[in-house]
């Protein structure tokens, strides 16, 4: 999960991108000679702590514990039978017979691994996207609200990192390194993203 947040911050990093032409250090200005009024808001916040990720995060520790019980079992049964093999006499037609079903039980469950396996990032996949555009749309509806110009994202990077390339993402995607006096937004954000989910959380497709 550490990696996909890291990837949701390179995701956060693209969504605004603040351009100062030089000679405009001190504040940046719109065409009419207003000054922007800028807001910051952590994704990463919004990911961790909101109803979606918490209820995705029960439903998927539910799906994998019932799906590693039955591979469980196929296994029990696949060392079972190959208990039950050493009895019988190489080159016989039950050997042949019994060594046919080892081998095809432990055909089944490699496919169920990897169906498992694949299906899990599927519905991670997903329901990142999905969260993500949600958090696009409430960003700037928050925004709006406020009268804000330009949102950017703000969160804090995970120290110490896992290594080196991890690092390199977390330097490269941290974009703000200081905003003091800009509008967090984070909490409202958060809160509009999670009173979508009392409209209709089946509509998403998680």
């Amino acid at each position: 999960m550490k990696y996909k947040m890291i990837a949701l911050v390179v995701c956060a990093a693209i969504m605004v991108t603040a351009i100062i032409a030089p000679g405009a250090e001190k504040t940046p200005a719109t065409q009419d000679g207003k000054c922007l009024k800028i807001g910051v808001c952590s994704v990463r916040k919004i990911f961790q702590g909101c109803k979606r990720n918490a209820a995705y995060r029960q439903q998927m520790s539910a799906e994998s514990d019932r799906m590693e019980a039955e591979m469980k079992k196929l296994s029990a049964e696949i060392d079972l039978d190959k208990q039950g093999l050493r009895s019988l006499k190489t080159g016989t037609a039950d050997y042949s017979q019994a060594m046919k079903e080892i081998l095809e039980k432990q055909g089944r469950l490699q496919a169920q691994q990897e169906y498992f396996k694949r299906v899990m990032e599927m519905r991670e996949n997903q329901m990142i996207e999905n969260l993500f555009k949600d958090v696009i749309k409430a960003t700037a509806e928050v925004a709006k609200e406020k009268g804000l110009d330009l949102v950017l994202e703000r969160s804090e990077p995970e120290l110490p990192a896992g290594g080196s390339t991890e690092l390199t993402l977390t330097i490269s995607t941290h974009k703000v390194l200081y905003n003091a006096g800009c509008d967090d937004i984070t909490d409202a954000v958060l809160a509009k993203v999670d009173a979508t989910e009392t409209v209709n959380p089946a509509a998403r497709g998680e």
